[in-house]
């Protein structure tokens, strides 16, 4: 059993950064794809960045791009979302997820595992 612990939300300003951890136990990075999910208040959930168990490929939604980085530390377990140049619309609870098939979790959007989610907000 994968178990996820994201941290890091906070209040922002628009143009502001944040980093988002997602600490995982049960399995290694090497065995899992990790990534972001966001939902806003009356929105459908988005897929927003993953990064790949096998060669550490990495993958971003659109909206995103250009400011946001994932990474992870194999040594800690730990993915991050490094977020910059902040906008109010990225205004989300951000969900770490988890999925041995890179393709369940980016394409599918259907990972078997996930975080209870951290807030961040982007406001003046």
């Amino acid at each position: 059993q994968v178990q996820l612990v994201e941290s890091g939300g906070d209040l922002v300003q628009p143009g502001g950064s944040l980093r988002l951890s997602c600490a995982a136990s049960g399995s290694t990075l090497d065995d899992i794809a990790i990534g972001w999910f966001r939902q806003a208040p009356g929105k459908e959930r988005e897929r927003v960045s993953c990064i790949s168990n096998n060669d550490g490929t990495t993958y971003y939604s659109d909206s995103v791009k250009g400011r946001f980085t994932i990474s992870r530390d194999n040594a800690k377990n730990t993915v991050y979302l490094q977020m910059n140049s902040l906008k109010t619309e990225d205004t989300a609870v951000y969900f770490c997820a988890a999925d041995r098939l890179v393709l369940n979790l980016w394409l599918a959007q259907n990972p078997r595992y996930w975080g209870q989610g951290t807030q961040v907000t982007v406001s003046s």
